[in-house]
């Protein structure tokens, strides 16, 4: 098994230390693999993040895999069983930051392309990969600027595939075919600094702000639907204070986010909750972030053959899911493509030991190879 080529591939992407927004010569190595398939390689370098885009093919329909080569950074090494850059494989796993997210799946996404293409060399349509070193940081400089560069072009993705480790229990079933909106706010609110003997000559903008954030806390934004749980306000950050126990602060500042359903709009929510700080006459500042809005692929071809391919492989479906986290398919998804993810299992991914079973990594290749099949020849 350590010689399959999955393995190996997945080995030698772990090893390089990509943590982002470094690269650290993946897409150079992903890109000669697809050089060789007849693959036009496209690379596209925004401030300190590098990007692949390579296809092949200039016809539509245009099936794209879509991922990302940087990881987060392992945090203290001496934690780790095995070095989280050695790519270290005992037989039924293999270890090392990256291993679940994703460069199993990208490895798996080359060694499928490389076996669909040896066997349907005149397959219609177009394959293409989007390769960022940017999802787990900023995400600035990664895909949004890809994508705003094939739209320009009128370049038109009809499927993406995102690796994201998706799968919970064992591979392949879970199937993200859409993710909630992410909106963050950064509020300040101003009192007047003052001791807190003479509270009558200062203006504690903690107590002032307090009724607020629980009225905020306690609102029901919408009631979710049938894909989607209802929109939730969660506060992640207060900070607030000199370090002095007998000085009332001058400002407080509070870190939210909302992560919202279909149902609600990011304008809808702004509006909502600028009216809830304005009755609670509130002296602030409040500075929005859209990191992505929601979206949906609950039909279409991309799905049927998604679902299809895991019963022909794995001989179960998938459950669809729209939870957890944000993926950069909320990028592509608003130039109209169908987006699902479909990864490993995510127990491991941002822990220390973070590892992929290397059966799973062969078997995902498979079914990304029968997608392939479905949906192109």
């Amino acid at each position: 098994m350590k010689q399959h080529e999955v393995i190996a591939l997945t080995q030698e992407l772990i090893k390089r230390r990509s943590v982002t927004p470094a690269d650290e010569g993946c897409q150079e190595l992903i890109g000669a693999r697809l050089e060789a398939l007849g693959f036009q390689l496209e690379t596209m370098v925004f401030a300190d993040t590098t990007n692949l885009w390579a296809r092949r093919g200039d016809t539509a329909p245009v099936f794209c895999f879509a991922g990302h080569t940087d990881v987060v950074p392992p945090g203290n090494e001496r934690n780790w069983q095995h070095p989280p850059f050695a790519a270290h494989f005992d037989g039924e796993y293999i270890h090392g930051r990256g291993a679940a997210d994703m460069k199993g799946s990208l490895a798996a996404m080359v060694c499928a392309t490389e076996q669909f293409i040896a066997k349907h060399p005149d397959h219609k349509g177009s394959i293409a990969f989007l390769i960022t070193s940017d999802e787990e940081g900023p995400f600035i400089n990664g895909t949004p600027k890809v994508v705003e560069t094939l739209e320009q072009r009128n370049e038109k993705i009809d499927y993406a595939l995102v690796g994201e480790p998706s799968s919970t229990a064992e591979l392949g079933d879970v199937v993200k075919n859409g993710r909630r909106g992410s909106l963050s706010g950064s509020l300040t609110v101003f009192g007047i600094q003052g001791h807190v003997a003479y509270p009558h000559l200062a203006q504690n903008p903690i107590h002032s702000i307090a009724p607020a954030l629980s009225a905020l806390a306690e609102a029901e934004w919408d009631h979710g639907n049938a894909y989607f749980p209802p929109t939730t306000f969660q506060i992640s950050n207060i900070n607030a204070g000199t370090g002095a126990g007998n000085v009332i602060p001058g400002e407080c500042q509070v870190e939210f986010n909302f992560r919202f359903s279909t149902e609600v709009t990011a304008q809808q929510l702004q509006q909502r909750t600028e009216a809830i700080l304005d009755a609670h006459q509130l002296d602030y500042q409040l500075n929005w972030k859209l990191n992505g809005e929601p979206f949906l692929t609950d039909s279409g071809e991309l799905l049927t053959a998604t679902v299809d391919s895991l019963y022909a492989i794995r001989g179960t479906g998938p459950q669809l899911s729209t939870a957890g986290g944000t993926s950069d398919g909320r990028f592509i998804a608003p130039t109209g493509a169908q987006v699902i993810e479909l990864g490993p299992v995510n127990a491991t991914i941002h822990k220390v030991d973070e590892c992929v079973k290397a059966d799973d990594l062969i078997v995902l290749s498979e079914v990304y190879e029968n997608i392939l099949e479905r949906l192109l020849c």
